[in-house]
């Protein structure tokens, strides 16, 4: 018996019970298309959080004040805390915080240093129209690159501008949007809470995590003297930003900058940190792996679906082996071989799973078409594979019984069967 005419009778087996054969693939379709689904929503999610954090560049620490006894307080993000002994007197970020970083001697791996003080929203109005900025920022030019802030048109302030205090901004897209429309903002006038400046940059547009975070594009970026004299006065920073020389070195300038900190501050070996270093590196690292672990846990509990669907097919062939027993009876007794019949049910078996997988594959890559709570499912090629392969798998080992069984029966004994 070929292996053609053992095809003909797995394929007539299955179209002899349409709706239990398209009921046994149900199971397996169900399993591949949540398996694949499933890790293209957690790599979707992983690449998103990616993207926002490398908005704040991959080789920057954010060094910001951290007051309280609270566990989150620490020099390092994902790292320890500076000792569990008693907190000294707990001091805030200041300008000269920031020119002892900026020395070359003290921190030699450091690029950049910007310190920032940020008013959280401010109210921006320009002939009649007022918008809420999210976030307007003092600081000085190296902040642009060191937080990936590129400017799309016009140009950014300079060293010159911070000297002079001069009220210039550099706004997000969404601001120059919002209170210009579509035409040129760069030479317009805006008024922050009464106090005139001049636009002279737009940022390119960077939009949002997709993770109900708040718009990045939704901000305004000034000199920190400005900001300074007119809004929130000459007191503590609210950040100070330094970029490492490069990704490799950005532990040592971590190492760095706590060391300056912890002498300025007065931090002893025992002591607690009043400040906090965020690692942009070391964070992308942390939730990378937090996201990868996430994604294979809810890949596994979508697996279990297919176990289910596999002992569904067990369930059926051995009904079908039992509706069929007069019928194998009858093969054998004409000179049927075993391996006929063991292959025409372990392929019946594996059909059922094969079909099951393939639409699952087909349902999944629609399903990755949709956005789903702002986050745009990536497809991973591994997991089709892993997901095709195991349903495959499935059919033959959970198809292996049932098809041995049949191959088993003696023909006098299925000749009887009723």
């Amino acid at each position: 018996m070929s292996r053609l005419e053992i095809l003909r009778f797995a394929l007539r087996g299955l179209a002899a019970n349409k709706l239990r054969s398209f009921l046994t693939t149900l199971g397996i379709l169900i399993g591949v298309a949540a398996v694949i689904l499933l890790v293209a929503f957690g790599e979707g999610a992983s690449q998103s959080i990616q993207k926002s954090i490398q908005r704040l560049g991959a080789n920057t620490l954010t060094v910001s004040a951290s007051f309280g006894g609270g566990g989150f307080g620490g020099p390092a993000a994902g790292g320890s805390r500076q000792g569990n002994g008693p907190r000294t007197q707990a001091r805030q970020l200041t300008l000269e915080d920031a020119k002892a970083l900026a020395d070359p001697e003290q921190v030699p791996s450091a690029k950049s240093v910007s310190p920032v003080v940020s008013t959280g929203s401010a109210t921006a109005v320009r002939d009649g129209a007022s918008h809420t900025i999210s976030q307007l920022v003092g600081t000085y030019p190296s902040y642009f690159e060191a937080t990936n802030k590129p400017v799309e048109t016009g140009s950014y302030f300079v060293n010159d501008d911070v000297l002079a205090a001069r009220k210039v901004m550099v706004v997000g897209k969404t601001v120059a949007t919002e209170l210009f429309g579509t035409a040129n903002p760069v030479g317009e006038q805006v008024s922050l809470s009464g106090v005139p400046f001049t636009v002279i940059g737009v940022l390119k547009e960077s939009g949002s995590s997709g993770l109900g975070s708040q718009d990045a594009d939704d901000v305004a970026i000034v000199p920190l003297p400005a900001v300074q004299q007119s809004l929130t006065g000459f007191g503590a920073l609210s950040s100070i930003v330094v970029q490492a020389t490069g990704t490799d070195t950005t532990t040592s300038a971590q190492n760095e900058v706590t060391a300056v900190l912890n002498q300025r501050h007065g931090i002893t070996p025992t002591g607690s940190a009043d400040y906090r270093i965020l690692n942009q590196a070391t964070l992308q690292e942390t939730v990378s792996s937090t996201v990868g672990i996430f994604t294979g846990l809810l890949g596994a509990v979508a697996a279990i679906s297919l176990l289910v669907g596999g002992i569904g097919i067990t369930n059926i062939m051995l009904v079908t082996v039992t509706e069929r027993t007069r019928e194998i009876g009858i093969r054998k007794a004409i000179g049927a071989p075993r391996g006929a019949i063991l292959g025409q049910f372990l392929l019946e078996a594996t059909v059922l799973s094969l079909l099951g997988g393939l639409t699952g594959v087909l349902i999944a890559f629609v399903g990755t078409r949709f956005t789903v709570a702002g986050i745009e499912p990536v497809l991973v090629p591994s997991s089709i594979a892993l997901a095709l392969g195991v349903s495959v798998g499935i059919g033959l080992f959970f198809g292996g019984y049932p098809a041995n069984r049949a191959a088993k029966l003696r023909p006098i004994e299925a000749l009887r069967h009723e």
